[in-house]
């Protein structure tokens, strides 16, 4: 997926910042996939992550790997 998808509906992080930076928004697509932007540029590029893929993901940010 190259470029967002306008009938998808986006949501940010609850605790994203006022100013909006540093803000990913996701998306969830048909057949379980998900989609993630950057909410600052959402006509922009889209990265695509299957179940197993998003499910590594979040654990991830959960245990602080990308801290």
């Amino acid at each position: 997926m190259e470029h967002s998808q306008p009938d998808l509906t986006w949501r940010k992080a609850s605790l994203s910042s006022a100013e909006g930076q540093n803000c990913v928004e996701v998306a969830a697509l048909p057949g379980g996939d998900q989609a993630v932007r950057d909410s600052k540029n959402p006509t922009g590029p889209v990265l695509r992550f299957t179940p197993g893929q998003w499910n590594t993901f979040i654990g991830g940010v959960k245990d602080g790997e990308f801290d």
